[in-house]
């Protein structure tokens, strides 16, 4: 496409998606990274400027992680922002990094996205209507890949939305063939951020090898893919509606609830719950999940579980469970107050794999064990190498060990990790491997005993492992719960 047609596909997509209405008086922050994308995005917006109305702004971010290259990109924009007249705001993550709770020691690829949303949100505050991004229709493939392939359910599937809050995404009907191309038609420079090219984070991976043998397959796999999110993103409303109808029919009022749990906020009948459509009851799991976490798929699946059994509880959070029985669904926030005596009281579980898979213990750690007895080359293949340290042979672990119990450490534990030919004092093995002291009561022990045979992060004591003689393999999995804030 030519410049004229870029120009005429993304005020198309715009109008389509309500973006943005002409005559609309909004103020409009275009956020600038310096590269083709969005300075595309700055030339489009420019350009559209006089037919909508709006007042145009720029903000960039400098998350200061690339040294050099992350001031030259700012001064790029700096440069570029004054010699087209658009007044730029700059945030600096030296400055904005611990005011908005994300101090820089955790700087990454997730920290710089949230970082970069925090200082939107500050424009937001400020007086700024909405803030456009640059993302395109790679970057929708790219979210879809990854989603895919991580696990995602139908809302997961419809990928980047058009419009998100106070975001616009004008760009996603381009991709980033249209913006380098609008780019070099029009005379703008761009610079390039050289971390794109190492496949250091995963969606470099997807964006540089994935993708192009997408591609090379059907040259259009980036637009399509980016079309079917925004099937997705239909279905997604469509069920989403349903949902509300559902739960809005379901719930009871506050008086029944009350006599059904006193800790309970909400309640709702299971028979409608159960009796509905999947869709729409996963629709349903998802909108109940995603004010108090990140609604991942297995999230969602276990509320549904837990909906179809009609008895049991799912712990979402340290502070968020939700419970099923006599014909009730219902929801509990504990007390705060609460979970701190909980997390006072000392860890001491019996720990029996074949009657219960799952255990909650203090600090918001839950462990699964599993129980499986497929031929030794099979359970080889389908266990990825980083679980392999959280397997064991389980008759060798009853036959020389009784009184199993998962806990927390106590005085006189000893640990024998995988490749060390001599038992060490536990408090000794993690000072040794740097333990953090704040971590060290709470971290999860398979102990038999004074005897520690599985400790969470390091895996089982020597002389556990499965092996070709081996019948009935334990796997033991972790997951930290973060708390609510």
């Amino acid at each position: 496409m030519n410049n004229e047609k870029i120009l005429a596909h993304v005020r198309m997509f715009v109008l389509r998606e309500k973006l943005l209405c002409p005559g609309e008086p909004l103020h409009l922050a275009a956020a600038v990274s310096g590269g083709a994308d969005s300075m595309a995005l700055l030339r489009i917006l420019l350009a559209l400027q006089p037919e909508f109305g709006f007042v145009l702004s720029a903000c960039h971010v400098n998350h200061g992680l690339r040294g050099e290259s992350a001031d030259r990109d700012e001064a790029f924009v700096r440069a570029e922002c004054a010699r087209l007249g658009v007044p730029l705001r700059v945030f600096h993550a030296a400055e904005m990094a611990d005011e908005v709770g994300l101090p820089s020691e955790h700087a990454g690829e997730d920290w710089a996205r949230r970082l970069r949303y925090a200082c939107f949100a500050r424009l937001c505050g400020e007086g700024i209507d909405v803030v456009a991004t640059a993302h395109t229709a790679n970057d929708q493939a790219e979210t879809l890949l990854l989603r895919l392939a991580r696990g995602t359910g139908l809302h997961g599937a419809a990928g980047i939305r058009p419009k998100r809050g106070c975001y616009l995404r004008p760009l996603l009907a381009l991709t980033r063939q249209d913006t380098e191309s609008f780019c070099r038609a029009a005379g703008q420079a761009w610079v390039t951020d050289e971390t794109n090219a190492t496949d250091a984070y995963a969606r470099n991976r997807v964006r540089r090898a994935a993708l192009p043998a997408l591609q090379s397959t059907n040259g259009a796999a980036a637009e399509n893919l980016a079309r079917f999110c925004e099937k997705a993103a239909r279905a997604d409303a469509y069920f989403a509606r349903k949902a509300e109808e559902l739960l809005s029919a379901a719930r009871l009022d506050a008086a029944q609830a009350a006599i059904k749990s006193p800790e309970a906020c909400t309640v709702w009948r299971l028979g409608p719950l159960s009796a509905a459509d999947a869709l729409i009851l996963e629709a349903a799991m998802h909108s109940l999940t995603a004010p108090v976490r990140d609604a991942e798929e297995k999230y969602v699946q276990l509320l549904c579980g837990l909906v179809r059994r009609g008895s049991g509880a799912v712990q979402l959070t340290d502070r968020v469970r939700f419970c099923a029985g006599d014909g009730c669904f219902w929801q509990e926030i504990v007390p705060e107050r609460s979970r701190q005596q909980e997390d006072k009281r000392p860890e001491s579980q019996p720990f029996q794999p074949e009657k219960q898979a799952e255990y909650c213990l203090a600090g918001g750690w839950k462990v699964t064990a599993g129980l499986f007895t497929a031929d030794f080359e099979e359970k080889i293949q389908v266990v990825h190498k980083k679980d392999l340290k959280n397997q064991a042979d389980y008759a060798r672990i009853t036959t020389l060990y009784a009184g199993l119990v998962l806990r927390t450490r106590q005085p006189g534990d000893v640990y024998r990790p995988a490749g060390r030919s001599v038992h060490n004092r536990l408090r000794k093995w993690m000072n040794e491997t740097g333990i953090p002291a704040s971590q060290r009561d709470q971290l999860p022990l398979l102990a038999a005993g004074s005897e520690v045979l599985w400790v969470c992060g390091a895996g089982f004591a020597e002389g556990l492992a499965p092996d070709a003689d081996t019948a009935q393999v334990l796997q033991m999995e972790m997951e930290h719960r973060e708390e609510i804030t």
